[in-house]
């Protein structure tokens, strides 16, 4: 079932990147109605495929369970790493060869919904190296290798055998570095942090809310409504943050200081909002060729990357430029440097003949915010300094991709 499609009014406010009650709405409902349509395929998909009926008993826990609490249930269900299972799951059950699916986890998730639902129940759970991972709860270790039958009163967060998921300070998000599927092996997630590394985690999240809370009330609180998990990414990871559509909901993140990661937010939260919006809206129809220039990388991007990457950042240039106008040390360097980007990339949009009429509503949306930025401009000729640093980037681009240069809009 396809959302149906936001009127022109809704397409200005995202593509403005600024929150609304509207399009924040939008947003939650292509996430809930896609995830139910995903959830309803690995139903159908793993009949069969559980020895025993276990998927009908699962299925029956989760339906008791919603008949007493449907909140819990559905965060369960909406939880992002239910998806990232829910998809990898279809993947795997359709694919002729290669790996088993984790269609145990089934039970994971209506164990979950049943504790937080808080009904008698009974279910039989295969844990994975002597641990049983309960979505959105935390994990739990068995006394013994095998199947295990948990009920009720397993879960009993002061238990040494149960390690509970752990919430972030002043919201609902929780700070997952226990869920398998809470990102995929090549995002180089965090393993399980220590207590001194939650605490780290408390006091960056702590401090990168209050920043924005001051700056920007309003992104500050679309973060709280839309981002319902926090993926710690290891000291490995070359990205300081990223979004997967399979887990919406979700951020991964690096450990970084609070004005970095407010930043970060901003963008990825971003990043998630144009993922949903594609699911409900064809914005454009070109195909995945990298033939496009993005100021803020050295590869060739393809016309969906400048898409996003513009959106993200022109979401970051409004950002910085209230954090400016609070004062904050080094905003208006941040906030003429990205603006710049993004004020070089839209025209390639906004030319672009690919773009469907949603599309060309939502980019127009876009070259209107970045414009609107005007009304207060950097001291000291920093707007000007920018753009002609991205001109000399742009030039070098150019010159090291002589085949794609038409494409700039150069």
């Amino acid at each position: 079932m396809r959302h149906p499609e936001p009127s022109d009014g809704v397409l200005r406010e995202l593509g403005s990147t600024e929150p609304s009650a509207e399009g924040t709405a939008l947003v939650r409902g292509i996430r809930r109605t896609r995830r139910l349509e995903l959830m309803g395929e690995v139903f159908e998909a793993v009949q069969g495929a559980v020895p025993g009926g276990e998927a009908a008993e699962y299925r029956a826990l989760l339906e008791e369970a919603g008949r007493r609490d449907p909140g819990a249930v559905a965060d369960v269900v909406h939880y992002p790493a239910t998806g990232m299972w829910a998809e990898e799951t279809l993947r795997r059950l359709r694919a002729p060869y290669g790996p088993p699916a984790d269609v145990a986890h089934l039970g994971a998730l209506a164990a979950a919904a049943g504790l937080r639902a808080g009904i008698c129940f009974k279910v039989t759970l295969r844990p994975l190296h002597g641990r049983l991972v309960l979505p959105t709860l935390g994990l739990l270790r068995p006394p013994r290798p095998g199947p295990f039958a948990l009920t009720e009163r397993s879960w009993d967060p002061g238990d040494p055998a149960v390690l509970a998921l752990h919430a972030l300070p002043g919201g609902r998000t929780a700070l997952d570095d226990l869920d398998p599927y809470r990102a995929s092996a090549a995002d180089h997630a965090a393993r399980r942090l220590t207590p001194k590394g939650h605490k780290r985690w408390d006091t960056q999240w702590a401090g990168a809310l209050t920043l924005m809370r001051r700056y920007d009330t309003a992104r500050a609180e679309e973060t709280g409504r839309l981002l319902r998990s926090l993926v710690p990414l290891s000291g490995s990871s070359r990205a300081t943050g990223g979004t997967l559509p399979a887990a919406a909901g979700s951020v991964l993140a690096r450990a970084q200081p609070p004005p970095a990661l407010a930043a970060t937010l901003v963008h990825e939260v971003q990043h998630g909002k144009l993922a949903a919006l594609a699911e409900a809206v064809t914005l454009h129809t070109a195909d995945r060729s990298a033939r496009y220039w993005a100021p803020w990388r050295d590869d060739p991007r393809p016309l969906e990357g400048l898409l996003r990457g513009a959106y993200a950042h022109l979401a970051l240039a409004g950002y910085w430029q209230r954090a400016a106008l609070y004062g904050a040390r080094g905003a208006w360097a941040q906030h003429a440097r990205i603006r710049s980007q993004v004020a070089a990339a839209l025209p390639v949009l906004q030319g672009c003949t690919e773009l469907t009429g949603a599309g060309r509503v939502f980019v127009d949306s876009m070259v209107a915010a970045e414009r609107a930025m005007d009304g207060v401009l950097p001291p000291g000729g920093q707007h000007a300094v920018a753009g002609e640093a991205v001109e000399r980037t742009r030039q070098a681009w150019c010159a090291a991709h002589p085949n794609l240069a038409p494409f700039t809009g150069g």
